[in-house]
């Protein structure tokens, strides 16, 4: 059952794709401190499907129009990543906190240009780094936080599926599309090891930073065959720890994603799932003080919506940002840069010195 909170923020989607459809629309409609206001799409037909299905307020088909409207008091920027960073900073500059999908961008110097414009405006920018709010890892990120000490090593592995699509197309909906959407130029999976890297890897150097902190070096490599990607990555934490991350696209297997992390005071071992299941992880915290394990059950999964509530909270109660923010979308940013670097020359890497695209 839905409870709604008496002020909710009211929010406006940028692109009624499929990101949108699966993800942000709903969790407009089911926040407890948020409302779907307004919708906006340059495709016609697209926006009347998703208008009468969702039923907002307002439907706009041009985004200007969109943030004139006075009553709008934040976006979230649903679209292709090559309008990531100029449909947030047109947000911003109309005065609206911005929730934008990851990556922010695809290279250092754009996700400065985005600092710089939420810095201007005063506005709240969070990234749409969902796993944050996958309430399993919360619990692992609280005992790292309050009672593991020192931490030692993380190892972290994201490993998508060739029968991910199997998996997910039984139980998802068909997406509403449209011959009139607008497409970034060129296709943005021509390099699939960008491609891949912006898409996925994202979500591997995020989780290991909401979890062991700063990133300082890397060294990396990547193996590629029969179609497969395959990045092994040394990472270097400010705090001390090591890390190993593995990426891989595609596994010739299930999807296969989690972690394991050892500390001072106990460990960490994670199984997280396909998203679109909103299942949260399954995640065991071991105690040495007592020698006993803790397994959160973690029964409210939606992360899109959890982590859109949690913008809300920073906005309108000026709850501590519990998302990642735009320094935390330049860090990813310059992590993917810094692995793409070090398996171009095979040298480490440090992420300070990471300039440019992935």
């Amino acid at each position: 059952m839905i409870r709604k909170q008496d002020r909710r923020l009211r929010v406006g989607v940028l692109g009624c794709g499929p990101i949108a459809q699966f993800a942000h629309l709903e969790s407009c409609v089911k926040a407890s401190n948020a409302d779907l206001y307004a919708i906006c799409d340059a495709a016609p037909d697209l926006l009347a499907r998703m208008g009468a299905t969702y039923e907002p307020e307002k439907m706009y088909g041009d985004y200007d129009a969109m943030l004139a409207d006075p009553q709008l008091e934040a976006v979230i920027v649903a679209t292709s990543d090559a309008y990531h960073v100029p449909m947030s900073i047109k947000a911003l500059e109309a005065g609206k906190h911005v929730l934008c999908e990851k990556p922010i961008g695809v290279s250092v110097e754009e996700g400065q240009k985005l600092a710089d414009a939420v810095k201007r405006s005063g506005k709240v920018l969070q990234v749409g780094h969902m796993k944050r709010f996958d309430p399993a890892l919360e619990a692992a990120r609280d005992f790292v936080r309050d009672e593991m000490g020192e931490i030692l090593a993380l190892k972290a592995w994201y490993c998508d599926s060739t029968h991910r699509y199997t998996n997910t197309d039984a139980i998802q909906p068909l997406p509403v599309t449209s011959k009139l959407a607008r497409k970034p130029t060129g296709n943005p999976k021509a390099d699939l090891r960008q491609y891949f890297m912006l898409a996925h890897g994202s979500h591997l150097v995020d989780t290991a930073r909401f979890l062991c902190g700063e990133i300082v070096a890397v060294r990396a490599r990547l193996n590629e065959k029969f179609g497969a990607y395959c990045w092994f990555v040394e990472t270097e934490f400010a705090n001390g720890a090591l890390g190993h991350l593995d990426l891989t696209v595609a596994v010739r297997m299930d999807w296969h994603e989690g972690f394991q992390l050892y500390g001072e005071n106990g460990s960490v071992i994670a199984k997280t799932f396909n998203p679109w299941y909103f299942r949260a992880s399954e995640v065991d915290i071991f105690h040495e003080k007592d020698a006993t394990s803790r397994k959160p059950l973690g029964a409210d999964g939606h992360f899109f919506r959890r982590q859109l509530e949690g913008l809300a909270d920073t906005v309108l109660d000026g709850a501590p940002m519990r998302g990642a923010d735009v320094e935390d979308g330049i860090a990813s940013i310059r992590a993917m840069v810094a692995i793409a670097r070090s398996v171009e020359t095979g040298q480490r890497v440090e992420i300070a010195a990471a300039t440019g695209a992935v």
